[in-house]
């Protein structure tokens, strides 16, 4: 059974109690002074219990990575999911990650080394084990974010495990962009999108209409249905094309991370 602890104080006397029954009373530094032991035998006792402590409750918060605001990993920010009325389908979760975590994020994809030459600007793996350890966690972050509203996404796809096990990671220099498209058969419904670095616009366009999208900075993009089979989405990142109401959108260096799930019968490319 699991206790729940009113608060700091609560959880530090809960932490205190464990370490009595397994130790007894606990010694003042006085005592410790009067009995002889050496600063380093302290220091030993001490490791000894904050192991026990975190056999008892889990390694603590200031062990694991957080953000500024005490949020781990890639945890979402926020849940104020934006739907684009033109495109049935289409979804964007503006501030889904930090400034912190966008560094963090960008810091990880960098450390891949995958495009130290620039003839190479993309990185594609398949296969869910075969995802570096961030696409996990930004997978599960995702699909998070949709569980909690729940109510703006089909059942079967929020269901689905894992969400995504296919990563593509694309480097763009400025007047760098996608050509307009629709996603290959060979993957299912829903893709995520998210977009770091320079913001840009996103083109949406069917046979009969063009819906612009502003991606700013650590947004995300989910789209699924119609958005994903009828409709292709482009970025015209030549110059004079990227403007977003009225102004031109100064354009650097963008990366994006792109995930989708494989088609069980498909083979990866």
């Amino acid at each position: 059974m699991m206790m729940m602890m009113g608060g700091e104080d609560d959880e530090e006397e809960h932490q205190r109690s464990v370490l009595e029954q397994v130790f007894g009373p606990s010694i003042s530094d006085e005592d410790n002074d009067c009995d002889g032991r050496s600063d380093s035998d302290s220091d030993m006792a001490e490791q000894y219990q904050r192991t026990v402590l975190e056999q008892v409750f889990g390694h603590s918060s200031s062990d694991e990575e957080e953000d500024d605001d005490g949020r781990s990993d890639f945890e979402s920010e926020s849940d104020n999911w934006e739907s684009i009325e033109e495109v049935k389908g289409l979804w964007i979760l503006r501030n889904f990650l930090s400034i912190h975590q966008q560094t963090r994020l960008l810091s990880s994809i960098e450390s891949e080394q995958w495009f130290t030459q620039p003839s190479i600007n993309q990185a594609m793996r398949f296969g869910y084990q075969n995802l570096p350890h961030w696409a996990i966690k930004l997978s599960h972050s995702i699909h998070r974010s949709c569980y909690s509203s729940s109510s703006l996404f089909p059942p079967n796809l929020l269901q689905r495990e894992p969400l995504f096990d296919q990563m593509i990671t694309n480097f763009y220099q400025p007047g760098e962009g996608i050509a307009p498209h629709v996603d290959l058969l060979r993957f299912e419904d829903a893709i995520a999108i998210v977009s770091l670095e320079s913001s840009c616009v996103m083109n949406f366009t069917s046979e009969s209409q063009s819906v612009p999208v502003l991606l700013t900075p650590g947004s995300l993009v989910f789209m699924f249905g119609d958005a994903r089979y009828n409709w292709k989405h482009e970025i015209n990142r030549k110059p004079g094309f990227q403007s977003w109401q009225g102004e031109l959108l100064n354009q650097t260096t963008r990366t994006s991370v792109t995930l989708r799930k494989l088609c069980s019968s498909a083979a990866p490319i």
